[in-house]
């Protein structure tokens, strides 16, 4: 098959400010306002999502809040609202789904779409489509921009080239001479680090990099993922890895007025639970346990607990309350201004094999414990996250713990 062949396979969809336009769909008082989303009710936090009209001002992910109140004394600080944007998320791919199947889910503001050979010679069409019936069903401030392209990689590039609201299709007749106008960094797996790399072997610029050939990109890449991108800049197929499952973790960054050593351990424990509740819904078990603090000094301190894998909270909290008793004696606590725990050494659960070493009394209560933890489970299932958890439970800063959105994961609504 030649690259020709490959034609515009490939519908890739980028929502624009997503978390920042949802707010404006959602609150009408802020449409055609500056808006800034943060993690948190904080003045010392930094922004996770800016509207269209606050990124008139130069106002981007990580701008400080007051630097965006001195600059911009109108902006709208929101707090995001994570459990709100995941219902939403959800509506939004049941509207897309009505006119062309949604094949993946990459982020929670991206998807992609696998277009069949009689929905190619129509793409364009399907896009204008996709666009229309969101709107319909939201309103004109929760927009996307599209990319189309002979495979994924150039469609998500592709999405990100005419931003906002853009609709942007590269059939391979177009490649690799459209790619010229990009710098290196705008190319999804090429950040500044590997930027750098790049230059110190004499590559700058775009032109650089597509003039390579595909043995001299898989050096460089050192596996053969260098040749896959070779592949898809000129146009050619294209396959994401597939990864596996390694690690069930929360983080949380932490307001001044939470970071006292005692808020600081609860916070941990919410986090870990919240962690456990998710690897047991999956069908995992863990054998170790990680827990990282930062502080404010950007001091890091990181230790790990190993042990037999283990599913339950009761055996998990005990792992986490002994690398607590530890970074109480480091002093880690005292700094710490966030916290992050996390579950390793995944095994499934049917594959947990009885130690014959472990006295039948120990093995009775390990499956009290585990039925104990499952029965939580479905009472926060059924009656929200606080219905019941072991030990004395604090009330999370901003009112949650865990139920994070980052890129790549999208948290379940049991999560909340």
């Amino acid at each position: 098959m030649s690259f020709t062949d490959l034609g515009l396979g490939w519908l890739y969809l980028d929502f624009d400010s997503f978390f920042a336009s949802a707010e404006q769909h959602l609150r009408p008082e802020l449409r055609g306002r500056p808006v800034g989303v943060t993690p948190l009710a904080s003045e010392r936090t930094c922004l996770i999502a800016a509207s269209r009209e606050a990124k008139a001002f130069g106002f981007k992910v990580g701008t400080p809040v007051s630097e965006a109140r001195h600059i911009c004394p109108q902006i709208v600080i929101v707090s995001a609202r994570p459990e709100v944007y995941v219902r939403l998320h959800h509506q939004i791919l049941a509207v897309i789904d009505t006119v062309v199947p949604v094949l993946a889910v990459r982020s929670i503001d991206e998807l992609t779409c696998s277009l069949m050979l009689n929905e190619q010679a129509r793409a364009q069409a399907l896009a204008l489509d996709i666009k229309a019936a969101l709107a319909r069903a939201f309103s004109p401030f929760l927009t996307c921009s599209i990319g189309i392209g002979p495979n994924e990689l150039i469609a998500k590039i592709a999405a990100e080239m005419k931003k906002p609201n853009g609709l942007v299709l590269l059939p391979p007749s177009l490649l690799p001479e459209a790619l010229m106008v990009l710098k290196l960094t705008d190319i999804p797996g090429i950040a500044s680090g590997n930027a750098e790399r790049l230059a110190r072997a004499g590559v700058s610029d775009m032109g650089g990099l597509l003039a390579l050939a595909p043995k001299q990109m898989r050096a460089l890449w050192g596996s053969l993922e260098g040749e896959r991108l070779h592949a898809a800049l000129h146009g050619g197929a294209y396959i994401r890895p597939q990864t596996r499952r390694s690690m069930f973790g929360h983080s949380r960054i932490l307001p001044p007025d939470w970071r006292a050593p005692h808020q600081i351990a609860g916070c941990a424990r919410l986090l870990l639970v919240k962690a456990a509740r998710r690897m047991r819904r999956e069908d995992f078990a863990a054998g170790a346990l990680s827990l990282q603090l930062r502080g404010h000094d950007r001091s890091r301190w990181a230790r790990e607990q190993r042990f037999p894998a283990v599913l339950d909270d009761h055996a998990l909290l005990q792992a986490l309350n002994t690398l607590l008793r530890k970074a109480a004696s480091d002093q880690a606590l005292v700094r710490a201004k966030s916290v992050a725990v996390g579950l390793h050494g995944l095994v499934r659960t049917m594959d947990i094999h009885r130690d014959l070493l472990t006295v039948e009394s120990m093995e009775a209560e390990r499956r009290r414990w585990q039925v104990l933890s499952a029965v939580t489970d479905k009472l926060s299932a059924r009656f929200g996250h606080s219905a019941a958890m072991l030990g004395v439970q604090l009330q999370p800063p901003g009112g949650y713990a865990g139920a994070k959105i980052a890129f790549g994961r999208i948290p379940d609504l049991a999560d909340f």
